[in-house]
């Protein structure tokens, strides 16, 4: 990281993800979603810059936790950027695609390191997912989570995988269906949220979260993180795919993309 030896880690082109230590613990990085303008949407490059970014810090035995916020202070990350979405072209790109976003969230899953997330504003569709993928999760205030999908034809892909064993199946269909907006206070009681700060004092906490888990030995947590996930299964992500790839080669998929480009509302017709 660059503040430990005078350069930063090896990027992708157009990456958006920026990677510090902790000033107060070296062993604590900080990774944030750098693209404030766009509310740190998630481009198609983004799911592999954190894939390869996540093995380097986990390759780097100077670190021992991280912590995932957005830069900007308005949204920890929108979502996915749909303008992107209208670019994919037939069921293989389709299908490529939302493997690649699995991928990632298992990546954060199963990575050996505590994944914390740091929520300071909107975390909408994508950026709910990846709340979901984190090992704690601690949220701002003014935080607002959202799984708004099904406005432009789609369904959260690895939401509806892991919503239900973190805050129950109905309060996920709530979100997914109505698109219920929540915010940090009623995150908080449902657990989808574990603690929530003033946003002032957000970054501080993590910091210090993050510091206490860095100083516990890196083995057992390791092992901690991997049995309380022992339930998990991986084979779920193959039929989310699929139903995603299924999904997204609809018209509807087509138009709610259309219409939310065109600022204008969908006509769905169930097709």
């Amino acid at each position: 990281m660059s503040t430990r030896n005078g350069s930063a880690p090896p990027a992708t082109p157009a990456s958006t993800l920026r990677v510090e230590a902790d000033p107060g613990d070296e062993r604590v990085a900080w990774l944030t979603m750098d693209d404030p303008a766009r509310r740190n949407a998630m481009g198609r490059r983004f799911w592999p810059d954190l894939r390869d970014t996540l093995a380097r810090l986990e390759a780097d035995p100077r670190v021992r936790a991280v912590v995932i916020t957005g830069a900007g202070g308005k949204a920890f990350s929108a979502g996915g950027d749909i303008a992107s979405f209208a670019e994919l072209g037939d069921a293989t790109a389709k299908r490529a695609f939302q493997q690649d976003c699995m991928r990632t969230f298992a990546a954060v899953e199963e990575s050996p390191l505590p994944v914390i997330a740091a929520v300071n504003g909107f975390a909408m569709g994508g950026g709910c997912e990846l709340a979901l993928a984190c090992d704690v999760v601690l949220a701002a205030d003014t935080a607002t989570f959202g799984m708004p999908e099904t406005a432009v034809g789609l369904v959260p892909g690895f939401g509806v995988l892991r919503a239900p064993s973190v805050i129950g199946r109905h309060w996920t269909k709530l979100m997914m269906f109505g698109g219920e907006r929540v915010d940090a206070g009623t995150a908080l009681r449902i657990g989808l949220v574990q603690q929530v700060y003033p946003a002032a004092e957000l970054r501080a906490a993590a910091s210090a979260l993050a510091s206490r888990t860095a100083a516990a030995a890196p083995l057992a947590v390791a092992t901690g993180k991997n049995l309380v996930n022992a339930g998990v299964d991986r084979g779920e992500h193959d039929h989310s795919t699929s139903a995603l790839t299924v999904l997204h080669s609809t018209a509807d998929a087509a138009e709610g993309i259309a219409a939310f480009l065109a600022k204008r509302p969908p006509r769905f017709e169930g097709r």
